[in-house]
């Protein structure tokens, strides 16, 4: 195997330096968007590989294989959804389900707003945040032109929403499975613990988004009849090519969920239910396999290979365990600060930089912390900050870049950073309020659920 070890014991701090600043210059590449963040990554991944072969931090290549091995759930969830949640979006069931729900509104502006987040924190919870944001946010832009509304309060409102739906359930976001398969969190701890926390997180931003364009989602009564009639008009089954497809879909998108639920029961992962609901998708459904593969979200998958071959040197090199016992220290080992700590510290680095970096950064770091303090209320901590932590900024988490870049494209016109900032910073500090006040009162209590030894 190759390696270029180092030993002297003089430049043993260096590692932790050069590779601490390949990572965080990564970072700020992803921040600024000076490279695409896959190629950032990669880079990075790339350069901390050749850095931790030569400082000896590495001590052969197949350690770079280690780091892969330990995160490869994560990889197969995404795979396995992504197949299953085409082929039930080619079906109609998802547009059938939208158009439905938005009917309920009968063209009432607050109404339908309304309707938008809570489709939303359903179609994220079960479709991931990606897809489940781009189907929300595409049928608002639809009515928003149909009606002609302000497309802006319900494309924010949606970005907003979509975050408190990352946090529903195991596999409802890409930062919640990182963190959830990195602690063992048990699939149905999540309807205990952060599922309420989703439900309140979505309230409020209801709250502040409604509050803020209050003038916008005003309902004219001279036209309240005119726009009941249009989306009356709307067909349901129009979008649904397939009775019988549709029903398939639906039967196996139920299926895969239960499967979520009791995978742990059955001792087998959550990526084996994900490639078996999207194995069975396209043997049930008779869709092309190559054209569900191409749907597969390969620009996530290679930014997480680069992510995690990078965060995995730099914490071969000690860096992050230095991090995390610095952390411990300011705490004083009192298990109320270091959650108050970790939640706003993630919460406002989420904002700022992309909230999956900052999750598969502070996961090792939080597994350390994890063996001085209370393992259960950090792990959920940095669960519900990571994802809330996405509304600080228009960049700050995928379901944000969606929205807004549908609002843009597809609306023609745009949110600005000093709007966004108005609505999403306020937004983003009840949201931290609720997340403090829910952890230390399931801290105090000891009511969180414990993780199981063989998986923590």
């Amino acid at each position: 195997m190759l390696s270029f070890a180092i030993p002297t014991e003089s430049t043993s701090s260096v590692p932790r330096a050069v590779l601490g600043l390949v990572m965080l210059g990564t970072y700020v590449l992803i921040a600024t968007g000076k490279l695409h963040k896959v190629t950032a990554a990669l880079l990075g991944a790339i350069v901390c590989t050749i850095l931790g072969l030569s400082f000896g931090v590495l001590h052969n290549y197949g350690e770079v294989h280690a780091v892969l091995t330990k995160d490869i759930g994560v990889l197969g969830v995404i795979v396995g959804t992504s197949i299953l949640v085409d082929v039930a979006g080619k079906s109609g069931l998802f547009q059938f389900l939208a158009i439905k729900i938005a009917k309920l509104a009968k063209g009432d502006p607050a109404r339908l707003f309304t309707c938008l987040i809570a489709l939303t924190v359903a179609f994220v919870s079960v479709l991931t945040i990606a897809p489940g944001t781009l189907i929300v946010a595409s049928l608002a832009l639809v009515l928003c032109r149909t009606l002609q509304l302000d497309a802006r309060p319900y494309l924010v409102g949606v970005a907003i929403a979509a975050n408190s739906g990352a946090l529903v359930t195991f596999a409802s976001g890409i930062c919640t499975m990182m963190v959830g398969s990195a602690a063992g969190l048990p699939y149905l701890h999540f309807f205990l613990v952060s599922t309420p926390i989703a439900v309140l997180s979505a309230a409020a931003g209801w709250w502040v988004v409604r509050r803020h364009y209050k003038k916008e989602l005003h309902s004219d009564p001279a036209t309240a009849g005119e726009r009941a009639a249009a989306v009356a008009a709307f067909d349901e089954w129009a979008m649904v090519p397939d009775r019988g497809l549709f029903w398939r879909a639906a039967l196996l998108l139920v299926l895969t969920i239960v499967g979520f639920a009791v995978a742990q029961q059955l001792h087998v992962g959550l990526d084996f239910v994900a490639m078996t609901g999207g194995a069975c998708a396209i043997l049930f459904a008779g869709h092309d396999p190559e054209e569900a593969i191409k749907k597969v979200n390969w620009t996530v998958i290679l930014f997480f290979i680069g992510l995690f071959v990078m965060i995995g040197t730099v914490e071969h090199s000690g860096l992050l365990q230095s991090a995390a016992g610095m952390l411990t220290d300011v705490s004083a080992g009192n298990i109320y600060i270091a959650v108050v700590v970790l939640v706003v510290f993630t919460a406002v680095a989420s904002g700022i930089m992309d909230n999956i970096p900052v999750a598969a950064t502070l996961i090792p770091i939080v597994s350390s912390m994890a063996n001085a303090l209370p393992a259960a209320p950090l792990w959920w901590g940095l669960v519900l900050a990571a994802n809330l932590g996405g509304n600080a900024t228009p960049i700050g988490s995928i379901s944000c870049v969606i929205a807004l870049s549908a609002l843009q494209e597809g609306g023609g016109k745009k949110v600005g950073w000093g709007e966004w900032l108005r609505v999403g910073g306020l937004v983003l500090a009840l949201q931290v309020a609720l997340v403090l006040a829910w952890l230390l009162l399931w801290t105090f209590f000891d009511l969180f659920p414990a993780i199981p030894a063989k998986l923590h």
